[in-house]
């Protein structure tokens, strides 16, 4: 009976054994066909896998150039003659033209002007060099420059020949003179020579207008195309400085944001000149302007009254990630006072203490970011209402006074959906640039979610 009875346990045991065995295999099998199921049914998701990237935070505008400049209006008429490259420097001792009231001396210094063979050696070969020069940085895209390297090279030609001219024919124009029939002009003072007329000579950084700004009717009047002047006409410009402005109308978030700056980096769009300079900031009829202040380089746009600059405000490096991928999740914050170090681990914990029996439960929450204060965790870990021991008291805090928002994407190198957290440092319409090697953060090659919006934590994804 003993033996039967004993037999029957062993047999009983057994059956139990095996009924839990079926149990987890059933549990098992469910599961798995609930995944199969949920990724087989669920909508697939783009992925897109994070990059090294730079967006530089560039922004173009028109400049209007604004210089020390004046007029110079001839005191006699008759047949003009140039002895000065446009854009060069003269002195107070320097001829920059005359004025043949009878044409004769004029018309001699015209011939001499037109003899090629009077070009000195050391003149030619600068004038070579400067073809070369141009030759090799020539860019078929940018052929209006070819005109103005034409307009400069005519301009030095004119320099040289017409300065021969002036010794070669001292005997004969010393005569006319004397005869009060030739006059020859040195400027008042030190400066640069233009050629170029246009109207903006007395504009200045004080009295400038808005609708200055607007070149769709600009003229500018080329002086050295003329071989005959009449009394009191403008016949040439000389710029008395070399500090010269560039204005700029940027907006009042522009002007808000280089408020604590001083200088900036900017490029010149024409010929991709890039340097550094100070600025002001003006305001003239609600309208909000930069006062570029350069120091060089007036000479390389002295034919220029209108350009285009960029302003260079930044250019960030870090993982680029498109803007769609991007969200935001809520967490629960948790004060750090509450997490300790369990046992012989590192990771942090927390005591979770049961409502009814008072019983305290080690929790180690996944923990997706932190400041100060607080680390975030997510509703798989704790839920709203739970009730956290401080250690070493009798104090306790309630899961859910404390929330906030984290934005990140959705990592998915595993075939579901993390959440990380993002820290951005610059962004356009489309990309975001933000900072690699961050805890908590993603690293460069992960796979995120295109679509920030469309995926939630934990969610298998279908590719």
């Amino acid at each position: 009976m003993s033996r039967k009875k004993k037999n029957n346990v062993v047999k009983y045991h057994k059956g139990f054994e095996l009924n839990i065995g079926f149990i987890v295999f059933f549990v098992i099998i469910i599961y798995v066909i609930f995944h199969i199921f949920t990724y087989f049914t669920s909508k697939p998701i783009s992925e897109y896998e994070v990059q090294q990237g730079t967006i530089a935070t560039n922004n173009i505008y028109k400049g209007l150039i604004i210089r020390s400049e004046s007029v110079v209006y001839a005191e006699e008429s008759g047949q003009l003659n140039y002895y000065v490259a446009n854009g060069s420097k003269v002195s107070s001792k320097d001829v920059v033209y005359s004025v043949d009231t009878d044409g004769s001396v004029s018309s001699k210094i015209t011939g001499e002007q037109n003899d090629s063979s009077a070009i000195t050696d050391k003149a030619a070969d600068t004038i070579i060099s400067d073809i070369n020069s141009f030759s090799s940085g020539y860019d078929k895209k940018s052929f209006s420059k070819v005109y103005t390297f034409k307009s400069s090279l005519a301009s030095t030609l004119t320099q040289e020949l017409s300065q021969n001219a002036l010794t070669n024919l001292s005997d004969m124009i010393t005569n006319a003179e004397a005869n009060n029939t030739f006059y020859t002009y040195n400027p008042a003072s030190p400066g640069v020579v233009s050629y170029g007329i246009d109207g903006y000579e007395d504009v200045t950084t004080d009295n400038f207008t808005l609708d200055q700004f607007n070149n769709s009717n600009y003229n500018n009047n080329d002086l050295s195309e003329n071989s005959t002047i009449n009394q009191l006409d403008p016949v040439y410009k000389l710029v008395t400085s070399e500090n010269w402005n560039i204005l700029v109308n940027v907006s009042d978030d522009m002007a808000k944001m280089l408020n604590d700056k001083s200088v900036i980096r900017i490029r010149f769009c024409e010929d991709d000149f890039v340097t550094t300079v100070s600025f002001d900031i003006l305001k003239k009829d609600n309208e909000y302007f930069l006062k570029l202040n350069l120091k060089n380089s007036l000479i390389r746009y002295i034919n220029e009254r209108f350009t285009n600059i960029e302003l260079v405000l930044n250019s960030n490096t870090g993982l680029k990630i498109p803007n769609s991928a991007i969200t935001q999740k809520e967490f629960f914050t948790i004060p750090k006072s509450l997490f300790t170090e369990s046992g012989s681990s590192s990771d942090l914990s927390l005591m979770v203490k049961d409502k009814s029996s008072n019983s305290v439960t080690i929790v180690k929450p996944t923990i997706f970011s932190e400041n100060d204060d607080f680390y975030f965790v997510d509703d798989d870990d704790l839920k709203e209402g739970d009730i956290i021991q401080q250690p070493d008291s009798s104090s306790t805090y309630t899961v859910g006074t404390d929330k906030d928002k984290l934005t990140g994407v959705y990592n998915i190198n595993k075939g579901y959906a993390v959440f990380k957290q993002i820290k951005k440092l610059s962004e356009n319409d489309n990309y975001t640039i933000v900072e690699s090697q961050t805890s908590f953060g993603i690293s460069l090659y992960d796979h995120i979610a295109l679509d920030g919006s469309a995926v939630k934590e934990n969610q298998t994804i279908r590719k």
